[in-house]
């Protein structure tokens, strides 16, 4: 594989996962050194109630505020119909959606059943059509789910069948807790493989333990070739205890670069991106690499 796309969700699943709010402007500044450095795909902010994601309030003004850039698509995370609607009013055109594979899981992080929250994202799904917005979605706990254990594929791929057959047109199968192992990546993607081709499927791996690297290098081997990585390796997920820490992109970048992958990024540009916000945070960032 020559050449990897890679989503860059720092600005949202990374600084949502913070205790510090972090103002507009600073994460105007760090989106735009996120395009300076050639990422192409960055998830900039999530269209929900700020009273339960207090971290992204704002996320409208930002929004629209973000320059026009050639090639560079910025999505909004939505999960109801209503997030949708406030993602396009803002000047939003690229929608991210989620569920879970895990029952328990979804019950705990989003207080609704998956088939509840399929129904729901219907009417996502239906709105993006209409108003021909891209449509990406995260299934959190598609390995291991901290309540109920391994998560069998033929869940995983049951949940995906019914967000392609929405009109979904990228999954981006998630490693929650950060506890897959390489020899995972084939139980699951190979399910999913026989769903759609390679093109339909991300993965997003969390560094709990150290392997997130070892599971992108896995999944590659399979065809997969779309990764969501956070600068400075920022984030986790509140709702799955112990796991904390998305892939760092710079890490990401640093070994594709190794191994003569075409990404688009520029190592040195994109390390400069991250560290302004320490301060703001008040602590060092996890996956911080200098330049």
């Amino acid at each position: 594989m020559k050449r990897l796309r890679i989503v860059e969700v720092g600005p949202r699943d990374g600084l949502q996962n913070e205790k510090a709010a972090i103002p507009i402007d600073a994460k105007r500044a760090f989106i735009a050194r996120l395009v300076a450095a050639g990422l192409k795909d960055i998830e900039v902010g999530a269209f929900v109630r700020p009273d339960r994601v207090p971290q992204m309030a704002g996320s409208d003004e930002l929004a629209r505020s973000l320059p026009e850039v050639p090639g560079v698509t910025y999505w909004g995370l939505a999960p109801n119909l209503k997030g949708a609607e406030r993602a396009a009013a803002s000047g939003m055109r690229a929608l991210a959606v989620f569920t879970a594979a895990s029952e328990t899981f979804s019950v705990r992080n989003a207080n609704t059943s998956i088939a509840e929250s399929l129904a729901g994202l219907r009417d996502v799904a239906g709105f993006a059509q209409r108003e021909k917005m891209k449509l990406r979605a995260y299934v959190s706990t598609c390995f291991i789910c901290p309540y109920e254990g391994v998560i069998a594929p033929a869940k995983v791929a049951e949940v995906s069948q019914a967000l392609l057959e929405m009109g979904v047109s990228e999954i981006s199968i998630g490693d929650t807790l950060g506890a897959a192992v390489p020899e995972q990546m084939e139980a699951v993607f190979g399910t999913l493989l026989k769903l759609a081709p390679a093109s339909a499927w991300a993965g997003h791996f969390h560094d709990t333990r150290g392997r997130a690297l070892d599971n992108v290098l896995a999944s590659m081997e399979l065809g997969i070739g779309i990764f969501d990585a956070s600068a400075g390796g920022l984030g986790g997920c509140p709702f799955a205890p112990g796991a904390a820490g998305n892939l760092a992109t710079e890490r990401l970048v640093e070994r594709l670069d190794a191994l003569g992958v075409e990404t688009g990024v520029d190592l040195k540009t994109l390390s400069l991106a991250a560290p302004p916000l320490e301060a703001l945070l008040g602590h060092p960032l996890p996956g911080r690499r200098h330049a």
